[in-house]
């Protein structure tokens, strides 16, 4: 009776680990989706954007981003600079400058998103 015992409590505590270990992975998902649902930006979406970033963008501000004839865009070159400038900038280029408006390609809400990418850094294993 003994070893029953302990055979059924082995397997609540198995069972309440998977539980908890599906629960926690189907958090991260919940939570992969609100965040996707809240920028309103698909993953597909994203992955056009980064690229995008990486060889538009990239074709002025160095292809690693450390400037060129545009100026650095990465995480320390934008402290002080608020978002809204930011995506302004983007939206509407800057008048005598080579920097074009990306309006007619890119929303507010696709520009906000860029501008928080490059605030996170890039890196080479990002999309």
């Amino acid at each position: 009776m003994r070893g029953r015992c302990s055979n059924y409590s082995m397997r609540g505590i198995l069972n309440t680990a998977v539980m908890i270990y599906v629960g926690l992975i189907g958090g991260q998902l919940l939570i992969s989706g609100v965040v996707l649902a809240d920028t309103g930006i698909s993953p597909q979406r994203q992955a056009q954007l980064i690229h995008l970033l990486r060889q538009d963008c990239g074709s002025c501000h160095g292809m690693t981003l450390k400037g060129g004839l545009g100026s650095p865009l990465l995480p320390g070159n934008l402290i002080g600079k608020p978002d809204e400038l930011l995506v302004d900038t983007i939206l509407n280029g800057r008048p005598d400058t080579a920097m074009p408006p990306w309006r007619g390609e890119l929303s507010p809400a696709e520009a906000a998103w860029l501008v928080e990418q490059l605030r996170e850094g890039l890196t080479d294993a990002k999309h």
